[in-house]
């Protein structure tokens, strides 16, 4: 049940933004933000270490950056053969969704310069939006879901970023800011989602910026899963 705010500039030469927070099982380990993948060698990602996808990645030079979360599907464990993390690895090398995705349910977040999109996929089929200018949020349901409690409660604070080096400060004060809910209350982006039957929390904040001129990401763990703290990206 991750969180990714998109702003897509209404100029088509600015950068895109992005602030994603992962959701994950604490026991399922991770490697953070570095080059981990020697077939790869451009790419930089943080690391699924069981499985050896990505949650999130970029290739820095190409100005391509992938990121997904789990959504809601129709599928039987035992067609879901696939690990989600390497369809973030294609997605960030050029290549196509096929057209039934073996693996469960997912948005998968493209950006590249001037523009974004989400592919949905439950199971059934893929549909893919391109994101108009504007702020966006995606959690586990549709772009912009007016039924996530989430986006309801927060797409509207969270509005233009700023334009200095470390423009993400301010959303990241807007993350904070929704931190003063419980990380179980349904409108939490700082989540423990344990009481929904999910053994996820909170765990990692990137924040990404993609232009013309390259992919930029920066990364941080939160000291305790599921509880906030400032954070300082890098």
């Amino acid at each position: 049940m991750c969180t990714v705010i998109v702003h897509v500039p209404s100029d088509a030469g600015a950068a895109v933004r992005l602030l994603a927070v992962r959701d994950e099982d604490p026991a399922r380990a991770w490697d953070p933000l570095g080059a981990w993948w020697p077939e790869r060698p451009s790419l930089v990602g943080v690391r699924d270490t069981r499985a050896g996808g990505a949650w999130l990645a970029a290739d820095p030079g190409a100005a391509r950056l992938a990121v997904v979360l789990n959504r809601a599907d129709l599928l039987d464990d035992a067609d879901a053969t696939g690990s989600r993390g390497h369809i973030v690895l294609d997605a960030v090398a050029g290549e196509p969704l096929p057209a039934s995705p073996p693996m469960h349910g997912f948005n998968l977040v493209e950006v590249t310069p001037g523009r974004a999109r989400v592919s949905m996929w439950d199971g059934d089929s893929v549909r893919t939006v391109d994101l108009p200018p504007g702020v966006h949020m995606i959690a586990h349901d549709d772009v912009d879901d007016s039924q996530t409690a989430r986006i309801v409660a927060w797409r509207d604070v969270f509005g233009e970023p700023g334009d200095g080096e470390r423009w993400w400060e301010g959303w990241l004060a807007q993350l904070a800011g929704t931190a003063e809910l419980e990380p179980t209350d349904d409108r939490a982006i700082i989540r423990d989602n344990r009481p929904y039957g999910y053994p996820t929390l909170s765990l990692l904040v990137c924040a990404a910026s993609v232009s013309t001129e390259g992919a930029q990401v920066v990364y941080g763990e939160l000291d305790e899963p599921g509880r906030w703290n400032a954070l300082d990206l890098r």
